[in-house]
């Protein structure tokens, strides 16, 4: 069973490959997509109600505010320490966790759809795809110049793919060290076990400017593969990265 929502700024696609009723597919999307909105509406920092506007304009404190809020404040912190200081929820000058919380929604709700018993599905949320099951799930990692075309064919088996990129919002991604939207990388692709850090490394390598080729090459230690494209068209990727034949 397939669904599109519209939710978190973008249309997110829900496949469910299992052997049930209709109607328990159906309430398994209802789910997921509660979940979703339940989270843009908490997190979006284009929502004045949002705990995140909220908190950005010192109406709320940390103790005050939901504990996935404090649960994403918290990872944060580990991440900008992980990256030496280039995840940065604060980057641009105010609370903006936009660099973990996609990545984290779409990680916890496939997490919920295998603890329900569908253990294979695939959920894709712009840039952001979590693939779980024993199937081989064929993704298209779009090119930075020309939406029609991809850059790389993946094929995946129960794996995260996180893409992070300059060429749909701009600048979007600060480098902390300069105060300056980041332009030297423009498309990041990380590819691993967990959607939540996949999309956090993407975009860490992004801000990193010149130093995210190397960066991205040291995750591969930890299981994560890569491939990037340069803001003047040059392509690199990590040596096992699961390209499609």
């Amino acid at each position: 069973m397939r669904h599109v929502e519209m939710v978190m700024g973008t249309a997110v696609s829900i496949e469910l490959a299992a052997d049930r009723p209709d109607d328990e597919l159906r309430s398994l999307i209802a789910d997921v997509c509660g979940w979703l909105h339940e989270v843009d509406a908490r997190f979006s920092t284009y929502r004045e109600d949002s705990e995140v506007s909220r908190m950005g304009r010192g109406e709320l404190t940390s103790t005050d505010c939901h504990p996935d809020l404090r649960h994403v404040l918290g990872a944060c912190a580990d991440l900008w320490r992980a990256t030496d200081g280039y995840f940065d929820a604060y980057a641009g000058g105010v609370l903006d966790p936009s660099g973990y919380v996609k990545g984290w929604a779409v990680e916890e709700a496939s997490r919920r759809l295998a603890a329900a018993g569908c253990h294979t599905h695939y959920i894709g949320a712009g840039g952001d795809i979590r693939a779980r099951g024993d199937r081989v799930w064929r993704i298209g990692v779009r090119h930075p110049w020309d939406e029609t075309k991809v850059a790389w064919k993946l094929a995946v088996t129960d794996a995260a793919v996180a893409t992070s990129g300059t060429y749909e919002r701009g600048g979007h991604v600060i480098n902390p060290r300069t105060g300056k939207p980041a332009h030297v990388l423009r498309s990041v692709t990380v590819v691993g076990p967990d959607l939540t850090l996949a999309d956090a490394y993407a975009t860490a390598a992004l801000a990193m400017d010149g130093e995210g080729l190397r960066y991205l090459e040291k995750l591969a230690t930890d299981g994560y593969e890569s491939a990037a494209v340069t803001s003047d068209g040059r392509a690199f990727t990590s040596a096992g990265l699961p390209v499609a034949s």
